[in-house]
């Protein structure tokens, strides 16, 4: 099909491509000697997902989740009818593309997408490449959702986005045939994992302030209680010997008497690593952060 290495489909508010260094720093030292499982139970845009499959052929299998209904079906749909859904893009980027210079036509068209993507009746294919479509074309591609499920993100002021790649789209689906796609609570995946699973958890991550939450990513909030859920669960999997690894923000860079994370994992590593923020309505206010990444795993780091 295609000798593309496959990368994430999509662009993504807190996409986790600038932390794979870090991330790397903090696997297990023997990941690359025994068959494993990768379990992903808040996928996104599978920055880290896409990473793993590239770099560890001995991965016995993969499991993705994550709550968003939308996410899900286009990861789905990439797998099983890349084709198809690449025709219907096609004529979405043809379409969009030739209403360059006519700016009133060109915000018509991707409200009038965006309208129809929230009636959610067009069959998986075709929501799917909606899903994309404003993805790539909706402000900084971020994900936003009210409470009734509808996607509300405005335009975004791209000239020529590149809404239909499909070469990396045929790759995605190759590298998906060795994953399994499941929809539902994060807790759900412990029933695929097996005695040799790494966990990586990119939850919602915890606002730094009022103005900064884009954790409206399902019409549920993903709130401290969940937080705490979270906190839990991973208790839970470090008592049945599964490795984990998760992200979040640094709440204390913002205020250094906030130890809401600190308190929460107090019984694992901590590391505060460097990020960039790259929303922001202000691009004064855009730039670097710190960000945690916290893990039960006090091995040494491997190296690839």
């Amino acid at each position: 099909m295609t000798d593309r290495i496959a990368k994430p489909f999509l662009k993504w508010a807190g996409g986790k491509t600038q932390l794979i260094n870090d991330i790397e720093k903090a696997l297990p030292n023997d990941i690359s000697k025994d068959k494993f499982t990768y379990i992903e139970p808040f996928v996104g845009s599978g920055a880290v997902l896409f990473w793993m499959l590239n770099n560890f052929p001995n991965l016995k299998k993969a499991v993705i989740n994550d709550i968003n209904e939308d996410l899900i079906n286009t990861y789905k749909t990439i797998a099983s009818r890349p084709k198809e859904l690449i025709s219907i893009l096609d004529i979405l980027q043809n379409e969009y593309h030739g209403l360059e210079g006519q700016d009133e036509e060109k915000k018509e068209y991707y409200y009038s997408k965006r309208e129809l993507y929230n009636t959610r009746k067009e069959e998986q294919s075709g929501q799917a490449a909606l899903f994309i479509f404003l993805n790539r074309t909706c402000f900084n591609g971020l994900y936003r959702v009210n409470r009734k499920n509808e996607y509300n993100v405005p335009m975004g002021s791209y000239k020529r986005p590149t809404i239909c790649d499909n070469e990396n789209i045929l790759a995605v689906s190759q590298a998906l045939q060795k994953v399994e796609i499941l929809c539902g609570d994060y807790e759900e995946t412990l029933n695929h994992a097996d005695n040799n699973t790494l966990f990586y958890f990119d939850p919602p991550y915890k606002p730094l302030s009022e103005t900064s939450s884009f954790n409206s990513y399902a019409k549920d909030e993903f709130n401290d209680a969940e937080q705490i859920r979270l906190r839990d669960f991973c208790h839970k999997l470090d008592a049945l010997n599964h490795t984990w690894i998760l992200s979040n923000s640094d709440v204390k860079g913002k205020d250094e008497n906030d130890n809401f994370f600190d308190d929460l994992y107090s019984d694992f590593k901590i590391e505060r690593v460097n990020a960039k923020r790259s929303i922001n309505a202000n691009p004064e206010k855009r730039g670097l952060l710190k960000e945690l990444l916290i893990t039960n795993n006090n091995k040494v780091a491997i190296t690839i």
